[in-house]
């Protein structure tokens, strides 16, 4: 593993070691690990969302997209009724307003951050997953999905 891949697995052990599902002082947060698609093959990912009012905040690191994606990657979010086993056939809630997303530093990895027009305890209520994918110009692949808890 080369230094830069070495810190993007370091730094995502540490986030992922500090997020997990939690209710505190009124913060409300969940952890949703991120698990790559055969179009994304070994890749790792991180999600957390915070309630914030009316809306839940979506703030994810991936450490990385499939070869040949433009770069910076314009990279989508939607999430779905149902888990990444079974979605259901539409997204329940695009998180789309920005497509862009940001590099981690000299980290071979990418962070972005989104928001949906509904509370966290309303996707908790039943089951819901959030799909990262492709924009439509890299052929709108999903390339990460993990189930809300």
């Amino acid at each position: 593993m080369n230094a830069s891949g070495y810190l993007a697995a370091l730094l995502l052990g540490g986030m992922l070691s500090g997020c997990s599902s939690q209710h505190q002082g009124g913060a409300d947060s969940a952890a949703v690990q991120l698990v790559a698609t055969s179009h994304n093959a070994g890749r790792i990912g991180q999600a957390t969302l915070n309630a914030r009012g009316e809306q839940t905040d979506l703030s994810a690191f991936i450490s990385g997209v499939p070869f040949g994606i433009t770069l910076p990657p314009r990279l989508a979010a939607y999430i779905y009724p149902g888990t990444c086993a079974q979605p259901g056939a539409n997204p329940a809630y695009a998180l789309n307003r920005t497509l862009t997303t940001s590099r981690l530093g000299a980290v071979d990895g990418w962070r972005l951050s989104r928001s949906a027009n509904v509370t966290l305890a309303t996707l908790r209520t039943t089951p819901h997953a959030l799909v990262l994918r492709t924009a439509p110009s890299d052929g709108a692949l999903d390339i990460f999905c993990g189930d809300i808890n």
